[in-house]
């Protein structure tokens, strides 16, 4: 409903505003230059879409190959211990763990046709659980919580726009959104544990976290003490060794399970394509919106006041025409997705606002949806603290996304 709000309002200001312009400024060019933009913003949505199914089938071919080759219960049994410390309220053996850490798994591999399915079968099993069935539980908070801090090791969608826009390097946008969307999902997990008191001094906890931040924290110390210019030299050929090996590692799990590489390819390809196709509306909707939101001065409005507001505390304001990018993540990830395309086709995808909106959106999940989703599907209507959880999570991850940007690319 928020979105549906949402989009009608752009529509509506640029009305209004179209209307002023005409009658106060003279400006009788103004509804056709709204109109061209429903058109122009058509063509560019469809034909995003149209490349971007080339993109999908490649990677979902990819990933089920990972999959068939057992990457999920290998990532299952690699998480399980941590997740038996953080659901402190489930018994070990419950039902409820396996689809809830093959969830995160899938999630984390960018697997959404796997993970939304998973993840709805582990909230009604947590609601089993659950002594009251109209309030959330802590284990349902918890859980949601990690979807919304959206933890992602490869934003393959994201790369996709970036090549679309003519990206000189697609892919250098990885090791930082990385690293932005591990600090949205701590943050997303400590704030989670203060309310529920988990002990995070555990040994097993602080295992994990320690040794993935004593990572994070290498990576990053490393990058800083690089000379500028060869920042963006390392982050590239770092981020694509990353992800050639994980194509390798996934097509000799493969072959190790003696399953047929090239027929998992083509059966996860043609998901990818089915995946890329349902986009197209939804993407060619946003932009719409957002290009008539834009031809009316309205979102110009927006971005230039918050950078004069910055200015005037002697801040950088590259990274402003980021921000409509961050405003509507929480919201829509389709309107989100929007905001990106727009920076990148304005402002082209490797200006620094580019760059930064490119991590934005893959360094979290979109918070009141997963909320709506999640909880609607086993009838919650008392979410407790974890819309606020996950804002705090969404709030670093920008934050991080900021700064990365800057550090690796500015």
């Amino acid at each position: 409903m928020t979105l549906n709000y949402i989009w009608i309002s752009f529509f509506f200001i640029a009305f209004l505003s179209g209307i002023f312009q005409w009658i106060f400024l003279g400006n009788i060019e103004i509804f056709p230059a709204l109109v061209k933009s429903i058109f122009d913003n058509a063509k560019t949505g469809f034909e995003l879409s149209l490349f971007l199914s080339g993109i999908l089938t490649l990677w979902m071919g990819i990933m089920k190959i990972g999959e068939n080759g057992g990457i999920v219960s290998i990532l299952q049994k690699g998480i399980g211990p941590f997740f038996y410390k953080l659901f402190p309220e489930v018994p070990k053996n419950h039902p409820a763990f396996t689809p809830m850490v093959m969830n995160v798994a899938s999630n984390m591999l960018g697997l959404d046709n796997a993970a939304t399915p998973m993840g709805l079968k582990a909230m009604n099993e947590l609601q089993d659980l659950n002594p009251n069935k109209d309030v959330a539980s802590n284990a349902q908070i918890m859980f949601l919580v990690l979807n919304t801090s959206g933890l992602t090791i490869l934003p393959t969608t994201i790369m996709a726009y970036r090549y679309q826009f003519g990206a000189v390097d697609p892919s250098d946008i990885f090791l930082p959104t990385l690293i932005a969307t591990f600090f949205s999902t701590l943050a997303g997990l400590l704030a989670v544990s203060f309310y529920q008191k988990i002990n995070l001094l555990d040994k097993t906890i602080l295992l994990y976290l320690g040794a993935l931040t004593v990572l994070i924290v290498s990576l990053i110390a490393f990058i800083s003490n690089l000379p500028q210019e060869a920042v963006s030299v390392y982050s590239s050929a770092i981020s694509n060794l990353i992800l050639f090996s994980i194509i390798v590692y996934f097509i000799l799990l493969c072959m190790l399970k003696k399953a047929n590489v090239y027929e998992s390819f083509i059966e996860g390809a043609k998901e990818g394509f089915g995946v890329a196709i349902k986009i197209i509306p939804y993407l060619v909707a946003m932009l719409v919106a957002i290009g008539v939101f834009r031809t009316c001065g309205a979102l110009t409005f927006i971005t230039e006041g918050i950078g004069i507001l910055l200015s005037m505390s002697g801040i950088d304001t590259q990274f402003v025409d980021a921000l409509p990018t961050a405003l509507m993540k929480p919201l829509s990830g389709s309107g989100a997705r929007g905001m990106m395309v727009d920076v990148l086709e304005n402002n082209g995808p490797d200006s620094l606002s580019g760059r930064i909106a490119s991590i934005m959106q893959g360094s979290t999940e979109t918070t009141l949806y997963v909320v709506a989703v999640y909880f609607g599907a086993v009838n919650i209507k008392r979410s407790r603290y974890a819309i606020t959880c996950g804002l705090i999570a969404d709030a670093v991850g920008v934050v991080a996304a900021i700064l990365l940007g800057y550090l690796f690319f500015a």
